[in-house]
């Protein structure tokens, strides 16, 4: 047996020496629409109600709500309790069972068979001293214990893995949440773009119309013809046309509210506004060092990626021996009262040990399962890494662009209304043609609603940043952490 052991113990320690895959990751000192500065980058960084940071205080409404009820988050959750309870099961190998066991039999023998085995045998059953042989009782009370020694560390690394497994629903439900957030936030801005929008066409109608009244004037008096009503007549109907999308467009938005705060459609009513009295907040992107601690989808992979090295050990270790200690003790008797006694005590106790031989390949098979596992969280972890600053520069980008986007379609649409206010107080002058009057009423219009469009794609970028960023720099550890690190 000793032979065997000093064996074993060489050939356990090269078997369980594994080296940890390494992510390769290279990670840039600065974005490159981001400040340079260190400095200048830790200063400003958002904060986890970031929803606050654009003034409207029904949208902060709208995401407190959203962190409440969502029932996504909801569901999170309740993954992070299932994950908890996967936990504490796989961590039981670790502690011994303890089962208490009680028996009481009684048992009569055929008295026929008994009479004719003591025919047999010369015996009279039929003795007064002899009746009692036939029925019998036993009482039995016992306590059975049962330990595998974790000499391998096996059910250790199991535990490590599903610890880090409920680390990872965790940094999921973050996940969630900060996606939900982001949705409720796009879809409150999408209903002020929508009433913008609403608001610029009745304005519109009611100009095209005026426009209408004055070509009407005009071919009464023998200037404009039936042809130039016409036309007008058709920018006014398709500005008509435009409304009922519109309306179609709000009601989606704010029904896709109403879902994510978990409530009905006829209970939700969202007042909106106006893009314009929503705050544009200044939102500094800090250090991409920073970004690998505040993701929780990266949280969430170097999660996932340790428990699969966990998972790697335990099969390692599932090539070794395992030990079992095994005892019983308690009392058996045929008497109640004697029972307790001490010469009704029993008791046993064993040792065992299996040393895995031949299993067709299972063994093997699990362990390159494992690592194959390994390696395609490894590469998870990498892509959520590079992605994260793929989303954050793209985000950056857009804040950028949007913001020029909307500073010039607004002197678009300050010189496309004066072009048409002049348009048409010529128009009642009559010292203009009809053509120009359409060119500029169109030329308004459409710069109006891009103007719009522009305003909310700035401030959908915005979210995008936020998102990002991981939604804040304050996130909230785990309650749940693996007793090793990765």
């Amino acid at each position: 047996m000793l032979q065997t052991c000093s064996l074993i113990l060489p050939l356990g320690g090269c078997l369980l020496t594994q080296d940890l895959p390494e992510p390769n990751l290279v990670v840039p000192a600065s974005y490159d629409y981001g400040p340079r500065s260190p400095v200048v980058a830790h200063r400003a960084t958002p904060k986890l109600d970031w929803w606050r940071q654009f003034r409207s205080p029904e949208l902060t409404a709208l995401m407190q709500q959203a962190r409440e009820a969502n029932l996504d988050v909801a569901a999170a959750v309740a993954r992070i309790v299932q994950a908890d309870a996967q936990a504490r099961i796989v961590g039981a190998a670790l502690l011994p069972t303890i089962d208490l066991n009680g028996a009481a039999s009684h048992q009569q023998s055929s008295k026929t068979l008994t009479k004719a085995t003591a025919a047999n045998l010369g015996a009279n059953i039929y003795s007064s001293g002899n009746t009692r042989d036939i029925e019998t009782n036993n009482l039995q009370a016992t306590l059975n214990a049962s330990f595998q020694i974790d000499f391998w560390g096996k059910n250790r690394a199991a535990l490590q893995a599903a610890e880090q497994g409920a680390v990872a629903a965790r940094y999921a439900r973050d996940v969630v949440e900060l996606s939900t957030l982001a949705a409720t936030a796009s879809a409150y801005f999408q209903v002020l773009a929508t009433q913008d929008r609403l608001k610029a066409a009745q304005d519109d109608i009611v100009a095209s119309s005026r426009v209408l009244n004055l070509i009407k004037q005009r071919a009464q008096a023998g200037t404009a013809s039936a042809l130039d009503i016409a036309q007008q007549e058709s920018v006014v109907d398709t500005l008509r046309a435009s409304v009922p999308p519109l309306r179609q467009l709000l009601r989606q938005n704010k029904v896709a509210l109403a879902i994510l705060i978990a409530r009905s459609p006829e209970q939700v009513h969202v007042r909106g506004g106006s893009l314009s009295h929503v705050a544009i907040p200044r939102v500094t992107p800090g250090l991409p060092s920073e970004l690998l601690i505040q993701r929780p989808d990266i949280r969430q992979a170097e999660a996932n990626l340790a428990a699969a090295d966990a998972n790697v050990y335990n099969a390692r270790a599932a090539f070794l021996p395992s030990i079992t200690l095994t005892g019983e003790g308690g009392y058996e008797s045929a008497v109640l009262k004697v029972l307790l006694q001490p010469e009704s005590a029993i008791y046993s106790a064993a040792a065992s040990l299996a040393q895995p031989i031949f299993h067709g390949g299972a063994l093997l098979g699990n362990l390159d399962l494992q690592k194959g596992k390994q390696d395609e969280l490894l590469q998870d972890y990498r892509k959520a890494v590079i992605s994260a600053f793929g989303d954050v520069e793209n985000a950056l980008d857009d804040i950028r662009q949007t913001s020029l986007r909307v500073q010039l379609q607004a002197q678009v649409v300050r010189s496309s209304r004066q072009a048409f206010n002049i348009s048409e107080e010529r128009l009642r002058e009559g010292t203009i043609d009809l053509v120009t009057v359409l060119q500029t009423q169109q030329t308004l219009f459409q710069a109006q609603d891009a103007f719009f469009q522009a305003q909310l794609a700035r401030l959908l970028a915005v979210v995008s940043l936020y998102q990002a960023l991981g939604g804040g720099w304050l996130p909230k550890p785990p309650t749940l952490e693996a007793s090793n690190a990765r």
